[in-house]
């Protein structure tokens, strides 16, 4: 209780990997059955005591149980894996975006990162901000780590182009 009174202001960070490349590790009716009352619990208790936001990291395809997220008191979702299966950025956002902070999703660290060229960030980068930027609810960042094979003049490359699309509304 003592954290939660001294923190007002910033987030409680929870970390359960729910999904894979191709859905989700468990059916969406054990998650409800196990896994949703356990985090209901532990959510409603921060927000109850506290102005913290939940910061929930999950990677892979989760969008079947985002809806359940948000109403157990998720604000913030992590690391909006837009490679796998279902997790279309425009979709995400259209159905969910009101609902949710995407901290991440700007750039795909398994397949853009490692092997396009650096010139091809720029474009890669201005799309993801025009899906996921408007109306705000957006921090830009990779989608996951960035991994010890991708060339560092790649990682230059999309930090220029997210500090070059930064302001909103993106110009054409």
């Amino acid at each position: 209780l003592l954290l939660f009174q001294n923190t007002r202001n910033l987030f409680h960070t929870s970390s359960v990997d729910l999904g894979t490349q191709t859905g989700l590790q468990i059916s969406p009716q054990l998650y409800r059955q196990v896994i949703k009352p356990r985090q209901t619990q532990l959510y409603e208790y921060i927000h109850r005591h506290s102005q913290m936001l939940v910061f929930l990291h999950s990677c892979g395809s989760i969008y079947e149980i985002i809806p359940d997220l948000i109403e157990i008191g998720v604000n913030i979702l992590n690391p909006v894996q837009t490679s796998a299966y279902g997790m279309d950025p425009v979709w995400l956002k259209r159905q969910f975006g009101k609902y949710l902070t995407f901290w991440g999703g700007g750039c795909d660290t398994q397949s853009v990162l490692p092997r396009a060229r650096a010139e091809e960030f720029r474009e890669h980068v201005r799309e993801r901000m025009r899906i996921f930027a408007p109306g705000g609810g957006f921090v830009f960042t990779q989608i996951h780590n960035i991994q010890a094979n991708v060339p560092p003049e790649n990682t230059l490359a999309l930090y220029e182009a997210a500090k070059e699309f930064r302001r909103y509304p993106l110009q054409p």
